[in-house]
């Protein structure tokens, strides 16, 4: 295996599992921006390397991952890595599984294709079980939802910096309770049994240095979507989403980031494509599934510090609002949250991390993070 052919094999693969475990736990099987942001293109560093489908590389890696919304579990996937002509990023074809201590589950497959000369195709199929406790007002309900997504996308790079994509995703899923006892409140009867499709636009505009350990630059990203269902009365909707990214190298081997984040979605948009601290944005230190509403704006900064060749850590805060209005988001309280983390580089060739982040937030609740690379 030429190894120097590819960016990083585990930070490509990762985007495998990205779709497993974004689709599953960090969209509820539907948020697009999550999904996409993990089957974007990766940067491929060539050194005079083969191409072709059959000069490719196979790899099987297993990720383990805690989040908040479905606890700590399992991610194992194989895939196939490869370049399909001189000027492509690197392509990959794989399939993957995860579980999680909950009981949740998933498993599904996906394609990211560089054509070379700007254009690139991505596809997934996906198909989950998944438990997760959902805040409405204040109650907490024990959810359980299957479905099963298909997510792909087009893209276009103008230049090495403007990127232009077109979207589409079909949802099919079933959302019930996993209890006795307790009834679903009236406004969530809508969303309980949908068949969904959706068409969006999206563009990114990178300037960063480096597409896995960012020390320099900015990127904006936008994405905007219409959904409507295909399986009962009319219903349609939009959301959008905005995220901006800084990095500025401060002293020796010393990063500081930042992200600002906006969003906005139709009153109609079901629960799981509205705006929300935590899927929306990344944000670490709340449940994604307590504060979500039509609106959100949401700002964060890191500190990055690198601790010889394999070891560094974090510190990091944010701050979020959500509401049905923007002009009103501020009545709803600010969640506030904070935490510290601990960064291993897996590779001493390229800069991938695995991460631990531990976050607490004003209403003194802890959560645990473990995922691989860095959070944006």
């Amino acid at each position: 295996m030429k190894q120097a052919k590819y960016q990083s094999k585990i930070a490509t693969f990762s985007t495998v599992f990205a779709i497993l475990t974004s689709v599953s736990a960090d969209s509820l099987l539907a948020n697009p921006d999550i999904v996409d942001s993990g089957l974007s293109p990766v940067q491929s560093t060539k050194e005079n390397a083969d191409y072709g489908l059959r000069n490719g590389s196979a790899l099987v890696v297993p990720i383990p991952f805690s989040n908040p919304a479905i606890g700590a579990g399992l991610s194992l996937g194989a895939g196939y890595l490869f370049q399909l002509s001189p000027d492509a990023d690197t392509s990959f074809v794989g399939l993957g599984i995860m579980g999680s201590d909950n009981g949740s589950q998933a498993h599904g497959l996906a394609t990211n294709l560089s054509f070379g000369s700007g254009w690139s195709l991505n596809l997934a199929l996906a198909e989950a079980d998944i438990k997760y406790d959902l805040f409405f007002g204040s109650l907490k309900l024990p959810i359980k939802q299957d479905g099963e997504l298909f997510n792909g996308g087009l893209s276009y790079a103008v230049s090495k910096t403007n990127t232009f994509g077109v979207n589409l995703r079909y949802l099919d899923t079933s959302i019930g309770l996993n209890t006795d006892g307790t009834s679903i409140p009236a406004e969530l009867l809508p969303d309980l049994q949908l068949e969904l499709g959706s068409l969006g636009v999206s563009y990114e505009w990178d300037l960063r240095d480096d597409g896995d350990y960012p020390t320099n630059g900015s990127r904006l990203s936008a994405a905007v979507n219409r959904g409507f269902s295909l399986s009962s009365a009319s219903r349609a909707y939009n959301y959008a989403s905005l995220n901006l990214d800084t990095y500025h190298t401060v002293g020796e081997e010393k990063v500081v980031a930042g992200r600002l984040s906006t969003c906005a979605a139709s009153s109609d948009a079901p629960f799981f494509d509205k705006c929300s601290i935590g899927f929306t944005d990344g944000l670490r230190g709340f449940n994604p599934t307590q504060f979500y509403d039509t609106r959100l704006v949401s700002a964060q900064a890191e500190y990055r510090q690198r601790l010889g060749k394999r070891f560094g850590f974090v510190a990091f805060g944010g701050i979020g609002w959500t509401g049905s209005e923007f002009g009103s988001l501020t009545e709803n309280g600010d969640r506030i949250a904070g935490g510290v983390g601990l960064r291993y580089r897996v590779s001493q060739k390229f800069p991938v991390d695995f991460s631990v982040d531990v976050s607490t937030n004003n209403d003194s609740e802890e959560f645990l993070y473990i995922f691989v690379g860095q959070r944006f």
